[in-house]
């Protein structure tokens, strides 16, 4: 009796033994979750590097992340990350009386109802941050401007709340410095929260449509280049006529002269007197200008007796094109003004496209849904259109 029940209770441990070492087995053998990461037992860590070279530990499967300074939230959409979001700065609690960002308005009921993580532009409240208990706070800025952020902020942002801070430079499209910082920016959240293949597909999306103008205009000889003037230009909020970029990217990407490229490569404010000396072919206007007194840019253009002069204002080649300064660059927007730009002022090389159409293939890609008939409606539904002066 003794002998068998030795037998029993050795077969039994023997069974346990080989469940145990098969479970050993298959987790070393790189067996992966849903989001296609490395599986690891609840708790799992692993180090990452954040853009300003920081060396960060975070949760290997974080369930839920917060968004910090102008542009975050927008990558984490971007990423079709957005249902990880578990708190938001107060722009996105906020009735906007025109809401200019895309992902802003496909998202916005669900942001809405989440807790606040502090003030907009990265005025971050510690103690919220802390009450919500995200397992990673995402933080950037534009490099140059009084929303940047740095590694020193981040780590006073890590060292206050006990959590990991992921920390980069939002980037932009205006040059190649910016442009690599939107690249990094992608993949530092992407490789964050196991979407690294979704910030590649972003990146490339951004590249191939970029090309695609490239190689739609860059064999127009300089001298049958339009000369081209943006105005009411949205920067930290609407502004008039001499509100303008001089390295406005849409004008770079198709090849067209902008008679402000002088005056290097930030926004800034012209005099009226320089735009009337420059006096373009084709001006382009900024919808959001409509938000200021006396229709903005479109009311100086058609009151002001300098501009109504000017070549493009008497041959009708005045245009409105949508807004893409909203709480940092909304990617999606100034890539279908390039194309809506491009159709204007060389139609036979855009011959194919269809801006409307065009601009909702971009916003899907990007946000997941065609808003542009939404958007463009916070606006009159005066973009993609010749105004009438």
């Amino acid at each position: 009796m003794k002998k068998r029940n030795f037998l029993v209770i050795s077969c039994i441990a023997i069974v346990l033994v080989s469940m145990l070492c098969a479970g050993c087995l298959n987790q070393g053998a790189g067996a992966t979750d849903a989001s296609g990461l490395p599986a690891a037992p609840e708790g799992g860590t692993r180090i990452i590097t954040d853009g300003f070279g920081r060396t960060v530990t975070v949760p290997a499967h974080p369930g839920g992340v917060v968004c910090s300074g102008s542009g975050c939230l927008r990558y984490l959409v971007y990423l079709q990350g957005q249902d990880l979001v578990v708190g938001v700065d107060d722009i996105e609690n906020k009735d906007q009386p025109i809401e200019g960002r895309p992902y802003a308005l496909v998202y916005g009921p669900q942001f809405k109802i989440l807790p606040l993580i502090g003030e907009f532009r990265g005025n971050d409240d510690p103690e919220k941050i802390v009450g919500i208990g995200p397992a990673i706070i995402f933080k950037t800025g534009a490099t140059g401007t009084a929303y940047a952020t740095s590694a020193v902020d981040a780590d006073k942002l890590q060292e206050k709340t006990g959590i990991p801070v992921v920390a980069f430079p939002s980037g932009g499209l205006r040059d190649a410095v910016e442009t690599e910082e939107m690249r990094n920016a992608l993949r530092v959240m992407g490789g964050t929260i196991g979407k690294e293949d979704r910030a590649e597909e972003v990146i490339a999306y951004v590249e191939a449509t970029l090309a695609d103008l490239e190689n739609r205009t860059a064999d127009i000889p300089e001298s049958e280049r339009k000369t081209v003037y943006i105005g009411g230009i949205s920067y930290a909020g609407a502004h008039g006529i001499i509100s303008t970029e001089p390295a406005y990217p849409p004008f770079l990407w198709v090849h067209a002269t902008n008679v402000a490229s002088g005056m290097g490569v930030a926004h800034a404010d012209v005099a009226k007197e320089a735009l009337v000396d420059w006096d373009p072919e084709y001006i382009f206007i900024d919808a959001g200008t409509v938000q200021i007194e006396d229709e903005g840019a479109l009311g100086e253009l058609k009151n002001d007796p300098a501009l109504s002069g000017l070549t493009a204002v008497r041959t009708g080649r005045v245009y409105a094109v949508l807004p893409y300064n909203f709480y940092s660059t909304n990617y999606e927007s100034v890539l279908a003004d390039a194309y809506y730009i491009g159709k204007t002022l060389y139609p036979d090389r855009f011959a194919d496209i269809d801006p409307d159409r065009k601009a909702d293939e971009i916003f899907t890609f990007f946000v997941g849904k065609p808003v542009f008939p939404g958007l463009n409606s916070q606006y009159g539904n005066l973009g993609f259109t010749q105004i009438p002066l």
